[in-house]
C-alpha cells in the first residue's frame, strides 16, 4: 500500500526523458525513486501497470487521509501551530527538496511560496480557531488533500486566533483540471497571412510609414520598449489536453499556467469538495456562508510599490506593473493595458474596463458637439431677438408667480435667465438631440464589434459557461420535490410553476409599491417647492427675495439629492428581500433579477424629479383667477417668465455633479479610510518596520474585500450616468462633457482601488457585459422619446417656429431668421385683468411702484384670449397651432431617429470582416498544425522503433 501510494505521485513513464535520469518526488514516503531509461527497452508494458497501480493508489490515499483524520490530533490544535511560523499539515511535500535544485532565498521571504520556496501559494483560506465549525473544516481539508492539493497553515502575526490555510496545486492537479475545465493554452505562435500587394501600393505604404516616422509618437500609447512585460505572446490556443501535451509551448511548468488561471482551478476544486455527508454538503461558498471560514482569496503578486524606477530596473511583479502603467495618476491620458488587466484579474473584470474605456472614448465626439452647441449659444447670444426683447421689456409687467407675497415684476428682470436659457435652448439643440440618439446606437453597435475583437483575442469566442450549480437556498427550499435535469440527466430540486408565478407576482407588487414611494417623495418635493416659493418671496434678504424661484429650485434639488441617497439604502435592502423571495435557481439568475430591480429602483429614484420638472412643471397650473391647487390649498408652481428649461438645467447639473462626486468619494474614500485605520493600528503595535515584514497573505487579509455584488456598483454607476447623458441631453448639452471628465477620473480611481485597496478578486471568465447591454439598449430607446418631448414640450423651439412661419413678420415667406422673431415675446404673453384675482391669491402690493398708480393689467405666459373677449381667457387659435406642431414634431422626430437607428444597426455588422477572415484562417491553420504535429510525432516514434530494433508491418505512415 505504501509503494502504491508512492507510485501514485509519480508521472507516467512516457513523460520521462530518454536521456539521463529524473528525480521523482514522493510525498508520503519522503524518498526518491530513480527510474532508468533502460526500463523502456524491456518487453513489459510498465505504463499499463503504473496506470492500474495509480487507480488503486487513489483509494489507498483517501483511506490513509481518513485514518489520519481519525487518529491524528485536530488540525486546529495549538500544538501544530507556532505564532508566525510555517507548519505543514499536508503530505509534508513542502519539506522535500529536489536533488540539484536550488531555491532562491527571495521565494522563501516574499510570502508568495511555501516554506520550501518552491510551491507557490495559489489560494488562501482564513478561519478562527475559536470558531465551533471544526469538524466540517477537518473533513473539508482532508478531501482537499485527497484531490491532490498541498496545504500549509500559519497563525497570524497580529492575532493568534486567526489561521491562514495556504493551498498549492501541483502540476498533475493543474493539468487534470485544466483539461476538465477546457482551459485554452498556447500551442503555436501565430503566422499572419499577408495579401499579395502590387509594387505601387508597397511604395505608397513605405512613403506613408516614412512620413509617420517624422511625426511625434502618440502620447496615449504605452511604451512597450520600457515595459516589455506588456507584450503578449501572440499564439494560437487550444483546450489543454494531457494526451497532447507535446503540442503546447511549455518552457517552464511552474509558469505555464499563470497565477490567475491557477487560482481559478483551485477555486473550481474547492467548490466541488464535500465537507459533510449529504447531497448538498459541498463547496467553499457554503462554508463561507455558515462561518466555517472567514475569508477566501488569491494572493496579490507582491507589493505594488518599489524603491527602484520601473524604467531602469523593470517591474517587480505584475501588480507593480499595473500600478505604474494603469493605476497611477501620472498615466491618466494613456490607453489601458487591457491584456495585462485580463491576465491579472480575469476576463470579467477586463471586459468591464474595456467597456468603460470604450464608453469614455466614445464620449469625446459627444462632449465636443455638446460643447460646440453651448459655445454656439454663447456666440449668438447678442444676436438672439427673443432675449433682446425680454431684456428691453421694461414696460411689460408680469403677474405674481405665487399667492399674496410674490410681487408684480417687470419682464426685463428675467433678462439674465433668458440669456442663460439661450445657451442651452438654441438652433443647434435639435441637431444635438438627433446626434445623441444616433450616437447611442453607434456606441452600442461598435461596442459589439469591439467586444467581438476582445473575445477573439482573449479566447472567448467558443467559450460557453458551465452548467451552473443550484443555489443552496433553492435546494433547501425545494429539496423534497425533484425532477430530471434535461442537460445533466441527474435529479435536482424543482420549483412548481404556480409557486414561481405567485412569488413573481408578490415581487412585482413590491416593485410597484417602491415606485409609489418614489412618486410620494416627488410629491413631497412638489409641496416643498409650492410652499417655500412664497416664503422666499417674503424673505428679509433682498437677494433671496428677488430670486425666490431660483432659491426654491436650488434648495429643492439639494433636498431631493439627500432623499435619493437615503432611499438608495432602503432600495438595496428591499431589492435583496424581493430577489430572495423569488428563489432564483442559479447564481446568474439571482444576479440578473437583483440587477434589474436595483436599476429600476435607482433609475426611477434618480430621474423622477427630473421627469416632473421636464414634463409637468408649469403645464397644469391654470391661469390667473382660476389657478389649479393641490388639495384645494396650495397653488401649483409656475415656470419662470423665461421658461422651464432653466429649472431642468439646474436639476440635471446639480444632481449629476453631486452624484458623481459622492460616488467617487465612497468608492475610494471608504476603503482608503478603513485601510488607513488598519495600518495605523499595526504601526502602533508593531512599528513601521514590523508592517513591512508581514507576509503577503497577512497584508492582503488586511485589505478590503471586493463588493459582495461584484462589479454591480461599478456598472450601475456608469449606466445611470449613461442615462443622464442621453435621456435629457437636449436640455443640458454639457452632460457628455461632465461625463467624460468624470470617466477619465473614474478609470484611474477604479484601477487604483482594484490594485491597492482591495484583495485580489478571483479571476472569472465572461463573454460580454451581461444584462447591462439590454439595459443600455432600453435607455437608448427611451432617450429618443424623452428628447423629442423635451424639444417639443419643455423648450420654446416649437412656439418660436410656429410664430416665425405663421404669425411673425415673415409669415408665408418660408423664412425663420432672427428678423422673423420680432414681436415674439409680446405674442407669447396673454393679458389678465388684475381685478379678476381670487381673494386668496391677490397680491399684497397693487403695483403702484411701477407707474405711480395701481395696475389694471398684468401679463402671463400662455395663449389665451383677453378678459374682454366673448370667451374670456379661452384658448386662442395660436395655442392649437402650437399644440398640433408639437405633436407632429414628436411623431416625425421619433420615426426619423428610429429609422436612422435601425439603418445604422443594419449597416454595421456585429463582426468585423477582417476578424471573420482571421477566425476562418486560424481554424484552417490549427487543423493543419495539429495534423503536422501528430504526423511528426508518429514519424519520430517510427524512427525510434527502428533504432531500438522493433519494426511492425503495415505501419502508417
Amino acid at each position: 500500500a505504501g509503494f502504491s501510494t508512492a507510485l501514485s505521485q509519480t508521472p507516467s513513464i512516457s513523460s520521462i526523458s530518454s536521456e539521463g535520469r529524473e528525480d521523482l518526488q514522493v510525498n508520503q514516503l519522503e524518498t526518491q525513486i530513480w527510474i532508468k531509461p533502460d526500463i523502456q527497452k524491456t518487453d513489459v508494458d510498465f505504463s499499463e501497470i503504473l496506470n492500474a497501480i495509480q487507480e488503486i493508489a487513489k483509494d489507498v490515499n483517501i483511506f490513509f487521509d481518513e485514518l489520519e483524520g481519525v487518529n491524528s490530533p485536530s488540525k486546529d490544535d495549538d500544538s501544530l501551530l507556532h505564532h508566525g511560523n510555517l507548519t505543514s499539515t499536508s503530505d509534508d511535500a513542502s519539506r522535500l527538496e529536489v536533488v540539484g535544485e536550488e531555491v532562491p532565498d527571495k521565494n522563501k521571504t516574499n510570502g508568495l511560496y511555501f516554506r520550501d520556496g518552491k510551491c507557490r501559494i495559489d489560494y488562501i483560506l482564513v478561519y478562527r480557531k475559536s470558531n465551533p465549525q471544526t469538524e466540517k473544516r477537518e473533513v473539508f481539508e482532508r478531501n482537499i488533500r485527497a484531490e491532490g492539493l498541498q496545504m500549509e497553515k500559519e497563525s497570524s502575526l497580529t492575532n493568534s486566533d486567526i489561521i491562514f490555510v495556504k493551498l498549492h496545486a501541483p502540476w498533475e492537479v493543474l493539468g487534470k483540471y485544466a483539461e476538465l475545465m477546457n482551459v485554452r493554452m498556447p500551442f503555436r505562435r501565430k503566422i499572419y497571412y499577408l495579401h499579395r500587394r502590387y509594387k505601387f501600393m508597397n511604395r505608397i505604404e513605405k512613403q506613408i510609414s516614412r512620413f509617420r516616422g517624422w511625426l511625434p509618437r502618440k502620447p496615449m500609447k504605452l511604451d512597450k520598449e520600457t515595459l516589455p512585460d506588456l507584450e503578449e505572446n501572440d499564439c494560437y490556443t487550444a483546450p489543454f489536453s494531457q494526451q497532447r501535451i507535446h503540442h503546447f509551448i511549455i518552457h517552464n511548468k511552474d509558469t505555464f499556467f499563470n497565477n490567475a488561471t491557477r487560482s481559478r482551478i483551485v477555486h473550481h476544486i474547492l467548490q466541488r469538495v464535500k465537507y459533510e455527508e449529504g447531497k448538498n454538503k459541498i463547496g467553499l461558498n457554503r462554508l463561507l456562508s455558515n462561518g466555517s471560514y472567514e475569508a477566501a482569496f488569491p494572493l496579490h503578486e507582491g507589493s505594488y510599490r518599489s524603491k527602484n524606477s520601473i524604467k531602469t530596473h523593470g517591474a517587480e511583479n505584475h501588480r507593480h506593473l499595473l500600478y505604474e502603467c494603469w493605476a497611477s495618476w501620472g498615466v491618466w491620458y494613456k490607453y489601458q493595458p487591457l491584456d495585462l488587466v485580463r491576465r491579472y484579474f480575469g476576463e470579467k473584470i477586463g471586459l468591464y474596463f474595456a467597456w468603460l474605456g470604450w464608453y469614455t472614448g466614445m464620449l469625446f465626439p459627444a462632449a465636443f458637439i455638446g460643447l460646440f452647441v453651448f459655445l454656439y449659444g454663447v456666440t449668438t447670444l447678442n444676436h438672439c431677438q427673443v432675449s433682446k426683447e425680454v431684456c428691453q421689456a421694461t414696460d411689460i409687467i408680469m403677474c405674481p408667480i405665487c399667492d399674496k407675497y410674490c410681487p408684480f415684476m417687470r419682464l426685463s428682470d428675467s433678462c439674465i435667465y433668458a440669456k442663460v436659457t439661450h445657451l442651452f435652448d438654441n438652433g443647434a439643440t435639435v441637431f444635438f438631440a438627433v446626434f445623441m440618439a444616433v450616437w447611442a446606437t453607434v456606441f452600442l453597435e461598435f461596442w459589439k464589434r469591439r467586444r467581438a475583437v476582445i473575445a477573439y483575442d482573449w479566447d472567448l469566442i467558443d467559450w460557453e459557461e458551465e452548467e451552473e450549480e443550484i443555489r443552496p437556498q433553492f435546494e433547501a427550499k425545494y429539496s423534497k420535490k425533484e425532477r430530471m435535469n434535461p442537460i445533466s440527466g441527474k435529479p435536482e430540486p424543482y420549483q412548481a410553476f404556480a409557486d414561481k408565478c405567485s412569488r413573481l407576482i408578490v415581487s412585482a407588487s413590491g416593485i410597484f409599491f417602491m415606485i409609489c414611494v418614489v412618486i410620494a417623495a416627488v410629491f413631497g418635493i412638489v409641496i416643498y417647492r409650492v410652499v417655500t416659493v412664497s416664503t422666499f418671496a417674503a424673505f428679509k434678504w433682498a437677494l433671496i427675495r428677488n430670486n425666490s424661484q431660483v432659491a426654491t429650485t436650488g434648495t429643492a434639488v439639494c433636498i431631493n439629492f439627500c432623499i435619493i441617497m437615503l432611499l438608495n439604502v432602503l432600495y438595496e435592502k428591499v431589492a435583496l428581500f424581493l430577489t430572495n423571495l423569488e428563489q432564483p435557481r442559479t447564481e446568474s439568475e439571482w444576479e440578473n433579477s437583483f440587477t434589474l430591480k436595483m436599476f429600476l429602483f435607482q433609475f426611477v429614484n434618480l430621474n423622477s424629479s427630473t421627469f416632473y420638472i421636464a414634463f409637468f412643471l408649469g403645464r397644469f397650473t391654470g391661469h390667473p383667477g382660476a389657478y389649479l391647487r393641490l388639495i384645494n390649498r396650495w397653488r401649483l408652481e409656475e415656470c419662470h417668465p423665461s421658461g422651464c428649461l432653466i429649472d431642468l438645467c439646474m436639476q440635471m447639473g446639480i444632481i449629476m455633479v453631486l452624484k458623481q462626486t459622492w460616488n467617487n468619494f465612497m468608492e475610494l474614500g471608504y476603503p482608503l479610510i478603513q485601510n488607513w485605520w488598519t495600518r495605523r493600528k499595526l504601526r502602533q503595535e508593531y512599528g513601521t518596520q514590523g508592517k513591512t515584514s508581514f507576509p503577503q497573505w497577512e497584508k492582503d487579509y488586511n485589505l478590503q474585500p471586493m463588493n459582495a455584488y461584484g462589479l454591480f456598483d461599478e456598472y450601475l454607476e456608469m449606466i445611470l450616468q449613461f442615462g443622464f447623458t442621453t435621456i435629457f441631453v437636449a436640455a443640458f448639452p454639457l452632460a457628455p462633457l461632465l461625463a467624460l471628465l468624470n470617466n477619465i477620473i473614474e478609470i484611474r480611481l477604479d484601477a487604483y482601488k482594484f490594485v491597492t485597496q482591495w484583495r485580489r478578486p478571483l479571476a472569472s471568465r465572461a463573454k460580454d457585459i451581461g444584462i447591462w447591454y439590454g439595459i443600455l439598449e432600453g435607455i437608448g430607446i427611451l432617450s429618443v422619446i424623452t428628447n423629442a418631448f423635451v424639444i417639443a414640450v419643455t423648450s420654446d423651439f416649437i412656439p418660436r417656429l410656429v410664430y416665425a412661419y405663421k404669425y411673425g413678420p415673415c409669415a408665408g415667406q418660408g423664412e425663420a431668421g432672427q428678423k422673423c422673431m420680432v414681436g415674439y415675446v409680446n405674442a407669447s404673453l396673454s393679458v389678465f385683468l388684475v381685478s379678476d384675482f381670487e381673494n386668496r391669491s391677490e397680491p399684497t402690493s397693487n403695483g403702484s411702484e411701477f407707474s405711480g398708480s395701481p395696475l389694471k393689467y398684468c401679463r402671463y405666459r400662455d395663449y389665451r384670449d383677453p378678459p374682454h373677449s366673448p370667451v374670456p381667457y379661452g384658448y386662442t387659435l395660436q395655442f392649437w397651432h402650437v399644440l398640433a406642431a408639437r405633436l407632429a414634431f414628436i411623431i416625425v422626430f421619433e420615426h426619423l431617429v428610429f429609422c436612422i437607428k435601425h439603418l445604422i444597426s443594419y449597416l454595421i455588422p456585429d463582426l468585423p470582416k477582417d476578424l471573420r477572415d482571421r477566425m476562418r484562417r486560424e481554424k484552417y491553420l490549427i487543423q493543419e498544425m495539429m495534423y503536422e504535429a501528430e504526423l511528426e510525432r508518429l514519424q519520430k516514434e517510427r524512427k525510434e522503433r527502428k533504432k531500438n530494433g522493433k519494426s511492425y508491418h503495415n505501419e502508417w505512415p
